[in-house]
């Protein structure tokens, strides 16, 4: 045995242990945050494996960002599972939850929020930040609509989960639930992180990532189902198993899903190649993530 790993190995090893430099500065920025708005996060589910996961994933999915460039898409992250949780968790009512919903609209729009509304505040600290970016006047519109996507998405699942506790007979369609995968959240991340990163100037070329976000968010919604399956039963959540899709037919819809991105994919090359990349690098990382675990804690 030399007494040296070859070269190759000795930079692949260098290269892994600088993403989890990034991985670590991001995950005691989370923390921080979390401290900032503790009641926002109970323990389980968010605990340190969460932070620690959540900050590695946006890490390896942008290993050329520094940890800066990575902070948006870090808080973001976390603000969807606030926002989750609170949609999900703790409003008892349609009416409880879209109250959250429009005070989380109001104040991507501008609003300063009430100062109980923790949420909202956390919210503003991300707004204020993106809207210090150069591109924020053009995309920040864009920004707004995808936001208001993704709640929406929230509140119909809402409304789903209500109807089945109702009527356990009473599910959406498997197409009609993924067609809903805003509600994951990962492309008002990716949103938010291309404006603070500047990586796109107009809203042709965001559009454009969009659209394949798009995509990429619907095989990002099928591989959770499948890691978190057994915990989404326990607590009475939706998962596209309980909708009369079984494990095979779900993996050949990634498969043939992934197929799709990859086509979509391949024309931003040219215009968008790192942002392309990212997608990319967002699939084959979830993907592996999901085969052993899932973000959220036990609750």
């Amino acid at each position: 045995m030399p007494p040296y790993p070859p070269a190759s190995a000795f930079a692949q090893a260098a290269e892994q242990g600088r993403v989890c430099v990034l991985a670590a500065k991001g995950q005691r920025d989370l923390q921080e945050r979390v401290a900032t708005y503790r009641s926002l996060f109970p323990d389980p589910p968010v605990d340190g494996a969460m932070l620690s996961a959540l900050a590695m994933s946006t890490a390896f999915i942008a290993p050329w960002c520094s940890a800066a460039d990575l902070r948006t898409a870090n808080r973001t992250s976390l603000w969807v599972t606030a926002e989750d949780w609170q949609i999900d968790s703790v409003a008892t009512s349609m009416e409880a939850a879209t109250a959250v919903a429009k005070a989380c609209l109001s104040v991507a729009a501008g609003a300063e929020p009430a100062t109980d509304d923790l949420l909202g505040r956390f919210l503003a600290d991300i707004r204020d930040d993106l809207a210090a970016r150069p591109a924020f006047h053009r995309l920040g519109q864009l920004w707004q609509d995808e936001l208001r996507r993704m709640l929406d998405a929230e509140l119909r699942e809402w409304q789903w989960r209500a109807a089945r506790e109702a009527d356990p007979a009473d599910l959406p369609a498997a197409d009609d639930y993924l067609a809903n995968a805003a509600g994951y959240g990962a492309t008002w991340v990716n949103v938010s992180h291309w404006i603070a990163t500047g990586a796109v100037d107009t809203e042709a070329q965001l559009t454009e990532l969009v659209t394949a976000s798009k995509e990429v968010e619907q095989v990002l919604r099928l591989v959770n189902d499948l890691a978190s399956y057994d915990r989404d039963v326990k607590a009475g959540d939706l998962n596209i198993l309980l909708l009369g899709v079984d494990r095979e037919e779900v993996r050949q819809q990634v498969t043939d899903r992934l197929d799709r991105c990859e086509k979509l994919l391949h024309p931003l090359e040219r215009t968008c190649p790192q942002e392309a990349v990212y997608l990319r690098r967002e699939l084959g990382f979830t993907t592996g993530f999901y085969h052993g675990t899932d973000f959220w804690g036990a609750p």
